[in-house]
């Protein structure tokens, strides 16, 4: 024979709120549990010497609110077993808003056959809510628990309600994820009791929200609607300029671009990042991703435009790739090494063509890389089925062999195999930068940086000098790249 819990809601504010009949099921019962005790309906029932047990006590042996709900439920639980009747069991609000400890009773009724949850009712402030605050749900509503949120839910451009705002801790959390988005001195309200004898509400900016007024579990936040203006930082709004840009009233430039005409961009902006973390410039990397993130906003509405793909799809594909790719992070949760990571991610690579064999070790390098990248890769992918060295020393004869070769074509003045004995430098040069883990492309750009600010100083020089650069010696030269070469010298390292 199953055992019965009666859920009863005991409203928002003061007793007047209380149905007749939910009234009725309070005073008859003997066995009375309370979430919390701290609510003005159960002011109001001491005075009529009702017995109840409150689990209050819990709030303060947890840190978590998710460990409590489940103590609480626990304990009821445990309560139910010695009773011969039903307990009621009273919780602030409706029970089927925004109470946790309800739903882990539905859930345990569900999973067992000897227990049933009978929710009785409650009155949801709601109502009263959207009274008070002269807001009409229809517009956009989100209705949030202040205990356990994440940023990214949060949708600014609807009316958003934090509820369960029962102390300074809580809202000094909710404060500080919204100040993530929102200006520090944002108009939020703070209802207490809506609808009840003991109702106010205090308009405040928001990074007052947990100094300014007393909190308990009769507290909501309110949080007005944000200006798009104040949402320039959030995906969303990011895609939608970029879906104006390419829309019929946009910019004839932005409107007339395909994936085609778009490489160049790519490819550039991606140098400049790299520029700006050689610079370690942070605010320039930020403007240069930027411009990065655009090529691909700018793609994906590109193929939204044909119905071909959107973004969503780029985001889909490189999520599912991710958790796909990183079992040991998302499913097993196991200890690897870094070597181990990269074995099993080729390993997965090979799983997702079908488990299909390559023609060649050698595919997939994108032809578009330049020639020192591409050499690199190409040495990579040979090297990972042994074809590679394993030592530097026969690295440095190899390349002295072909600085050899080399020479002997320049004197024969055979410009066909002076180009390809000075290929073979270059590829030798580059086995040599991959032994010492170094991105030989990131490198030589380096140097052609420094050449640049080693000149241009040589340039001011002269400049300030009155002298013409043209009319110097190579001697005379030299000396001011000497200059250049000491002055910047702590730079360039």
């Amino acid at each position: 024979m199953s055992k019965q819990i009666n859920v009863i809601g005991l409203g928002a504010g003061d007793i007047e709120q209380l149905p007749l009949g939910l009234y009725r099921e309070l005073v008859k019962t003997n066995n009375l549990y309370l979430r919390t005790e701290k609510h003005p309906v159960i002011q109001s029932l001491k005075k009529e010497d009702i017995s109840y047990q409150s689990f209050d006590y819990i709030y303060e042996q947890r840190d978590q609110f998710e460990d409590v709900y489940e103590q609480i439920v626990l304990q009821l639980l445990k309560e139910l077993e010695h009773k011969s009747e039903s307990i009621v069991y009273a919780v602030p609000g409706h029970p089927m808003l925004a109470e946790k400890t309800v739903q882990l009773l539905l859930k345990e009724e569900r999973e067992r056959n000897d227990l049933s949850v009978r929710v009785i009712g409650g009155q949801s402030y709601l109502d009263d809510l959207f009274t008070t605050l002269q807001i009409d749900p229809i517009e956009g509503f989100q209705f949030l628990d202040a205990t356990s949120f994440n940023r990214g839910n949060v949708q600014y451009q609807s009316h958003v309600i934090f509820c369960q705002v029962y102390d300074q801790h809580v809202a000094s959390e909710v404060k500080l994820t919204l100040m993530e988005d929102l200006p520090d001195d944002y108009e939020v309200f703070v209802v207490h009791a809506a609808g009840s004898e003991e109702e106010w509400v205090k308009k405040l900016p928001l990074y007052e929200l947990d100094r300014e007024v007393s909190l308990n579990n009769l507290i909501s936040v309110y949080v007005p609607p944000a200006d798009v203006n104040a949402l320039h930082h959030q995906f969303d709004v990011l895609r939608n300029v970029v879906a104006r840009l390419r829309g019929p009233n946009g910019c004839p430039w932005d409107r007339q671009q395909t994936h085609e005409s778009l490489r160049q961009y790519l490819i550039e902006e991606a140098y400049e990042v790299v520029e700006a973390i050689d610079d370690e410039d942070d605010e320039a990397l930020i403007e240069e991703l930027g411009d990065v993130l655009l090529q691909v906003m700018l793609h994906g509405q590109i193929g939204e435009d044909v119905g071909y793909f959107s973004v969503d799809d780029i985001i889909r594909s490189v999520t599912e790739k991710m958790i796909r790719r990183h079992p040991h992070v998302f499913q097993d949760q196991s200890n690897v090494t870094t070597d181990e990571v990269m074995a099993n991610w080729e390993k997965i690579k090979q799983q997702e063509k079908g488990g299909e064999k390559s023609r060649s070790f050698l595919e997939g390098i994108p032809r578009s890389f330049p020639a020192l990248l591409y050499a690199y890769e190409l040495q990579k992918k040979a090297g990972k089925v042994g074809f590679d060295w394993d030592e530097a020393d026969p690295m440095f004869e190899k390349i002295t062999e072909e600085i050899e070769e080399f020479k002997d074509a320049v004197t024969n003045k055979d410009t066909h195999d002076a180009e390809i004995e000075l290929g073979d430098i270059f590829f030798a040069l580059v086995n040599v930068a991959r032994y010492y883990k170094i991105n030989p492309e990131i490198a030589l750009q380096q140097t052609n940086r420094k050449f640049e600010r080693r000149f241009s100083y040589m340039e001011n020089e002269i400049q300030k000098e009155g002298l013409e650069f043209q009319k110097l010696s190579l001697i005379e030269l030299n000396r001011y790249w000497e200059k250049a070469k000491e002055f910047l010298r702590k730079s360039d390292g």
